[in-house]
């Protein structure tokens, strides 16, 4: 049997030589062994992960997957669950700075503040890292209702809102609710016009970039949820481009009133919302360029 090298390992499956010198030390590539500090790898073996399913070809959601479970600092999965949590709860309302983000992600606790905190921004904030790490472990599954309430229950369990019957976290709502001013879907038609937003989605075996935008306007659109919404949208949008190798992106919250816009306006100029997302996508494709992840 042929042996090659951990450089050799790491250039075939996308990875990193330290992630690659990682999964030897914990048994997760068969048949590995040290010769001094040196290791040896069989040519034929491959990288498996939970249930030996094989390693994924799309390089950011192997590093993603890989960084979550080594619960690495300091490398891209750390960094999206900061800027993602943070600008994404901005857009919505919440007071919390980044930096205090970053210390409940990276501590649990919230640090030091001069000003009051709203418990529920708390509670939110790591709500949300545990919605990106749905989204990253179920990437590769196809987007259905259960998941999309499955968001939506991690997202808003523990909160203030969670306590009020009508609110019914997890599922549709029960309460007529508005959309930049206007009416939503109302509540009993909710569940069907969901159905049909999927079903026309999912008729596409290839999503595009566009495909995903078109998906997510729609669904903020219909307003599902009696809160939450946005939040939930922008966790699918970037499940589905990672779904559909395409680099994924994080709204800004500077930019919030041009996503708004977008979503308003997409009937009539579509165009908006794509170049504020394609923006956005740029901003994370520097990040990946400078973690050195050489995402095609």
């Amino acid at each position: 049997m042929r042996y090659i090298s951990v450089s050799e390992f790491a250039k075939k499956w996308k990875l990193s030589e330290r992630t690659v010198r990682h999964h030897c030390a914990t048994g997760k590539i068969n048949g590995a062994f040290l010769t001094g500090k040196t290791w040896n790898i069989p040519e034929d073996t491959a990288l498996a992960e939970k249930g030996n399913k094989k390693f994924s070809n799309n390089i950011l959601l192997n590093h993603l997957k890989e960084q979550k479970e080594m619960k690495l600092k300091g490398g891209i999965y750390h960094r999206t669950q900061i800027d993602f949590t943070y600008n994404s709860n901005r857009i919505e309302g919440s007071k919390l700075s980044q930096e205090q983000t970053r210390f409940i992600f990276e501590t649990n606790t919230i640090g030091a503040s001069k000003e009051s905190v709203n418990v529920d921004d708390i509670i939110e904030t790591s709500n949300h890292f545990r919605c990106i790490d749905l989204i990253i472990d179920k990437a590769k599954s196809k987007l259905t209702e259960g998941l999309i309430k499955e968001l939506h229950f991690l997202l808003k369990s523990g909160t203030s809102d969670s306590r009020k019957d009508w609110f019914n976290v997890g599922d549709y709502k029960k309460l007529p609710n508005e959309v930049g001013g206007n009416e939503a879907c109302p509540p009993n038609k909710v569940s069907a016009k969901i159905k049909e937003l999927l079903f026309n989605y999912h008729k596409k075996e290839k999503k595009t970039f566009e495909d995903i935008i078109a998906f997510h306007q729609q669904f903020e659109i219909i307003h599902p949820f009696q809160d939450g919404n946005g939040r939930v949208g922008r966790l699918i949008m970037f499940k589905e481009c990672l779904a559909n190798n395409i680099v994924p992106f994080i709204i800004d919250e500077e930019l919030k009133l041009f996503y708004y816009r977008g979503l308003q306006e997409w009937n009539l100029v579509q165009e908006y919302l794509l170049d504020t997302c394609l923006t956005t996508q740029d901003n994370y494709k520097s990040l990946l360029n400078y973690f050195e992840i050489n995402f095609k």
